[in-house]
């Protein structure tokens, strides 16, 4: 059935929404080779739009990049408009071969609008461990409410990520996992905001790597990491 939907089935300000999506998901990749999260054609940004008349979010569709499309080339037209069950809506190039786990995402966790996947250097070490990042850092309690969590091993294909992913941080005050073998994926309100949790996730899998190479990280009181988390999520900034 939903292969048969078209984006003009949607009621206009959702429309208008799909290309203000498409522009910003757009903006945003060139953010992931700006701040070194990727390689050639690697990683993914994508962005929720919600259906301004189902509150469920069943009806919710999310821009995506296209696969194997040069960071250099992508354009908002580019960008592929896909359902909540991975079916490509409207486009002119196949989704990224990460669709699946992105859609899983959305749909099981209706307060997520963005999500992004990279294989950033030093994440990705960590997830070669199969190790979580401990929260070593006040920029940690601050960003992730305490360690950054390791996932399941899954193979990419099917929704078998996104399970792992939706397992893992459902419930959790961090919006970045690290898939053990594979690389990081980051949540957030908006795609932007998922975007910065990918870029943070990298600059402490990277300074927490060098503390461990100097001696023991010392760990924070998990009282302090509560009240340095509730501080910045709910005071800081404007």
């Amino acid at each position: 059935m939903n292969q048969q939907r078209t984006l003009e089935s949607y009621p206009q300000s959702m429309r208008d929404e799909v290309q203000r999506a498409r522009q910003e998901v757009a903006d945003l990749h060139a953010e992931l080779p700006r701040y070194e999260l990727v390689v050639w054609t690697a990683g993914n940004v994508s962005q929720r739009v919600r259906h301004p008349e189902v509150a469920d979010g069943s009806q919710d569709l999310f821009v995506i990049k296209p696969s194997g499309v040069s960071y250099d080339d992508l354009t908002p037209e580019s960008m592929v408009v896909c359902t909540l069950d991975g079916q490509l809506l409207e486009g002119e190039h196949a989704p990224s071969s990460d669709t699946a786990a992105h859609a899983y995402t959305y749909e099981h966790m209706p307060e997520v609008g963005g999500v992004v996947h990279t294989h950033s250097t030093y994440a990705t070490a960590w997830a070669a461990r199969g190790e979580d990042i401990p929260c070593v850092l006040t920029m940690m309690a601050d960003e992730f409410g305490g360690p950054i969590p390791i996932g399941p091993f899954a193979i990419i294909g099917d929704d078998s990520i996104g399970r792992g992913i939706v397992a893992t941080l459902r419930g959790s005050r961090s919006p970045a996992v690290l898939m053990a073998n594979h690389g990081p994926f980051t949540i957030g309100k908006d795609a932007r905001a998922a975007v910065k949790a990918a870029v943070m996730c990298e600059e402490v899998a990277r300074t927490v790597h060098i503390a461990q190479q100097l001696g023991d990280p010392q760990p924070i009181d998990p009282a302090k990491i509560d009240s340095l988390y509730e501080r910045y999520q709910n005071v800081y900034g404007q």
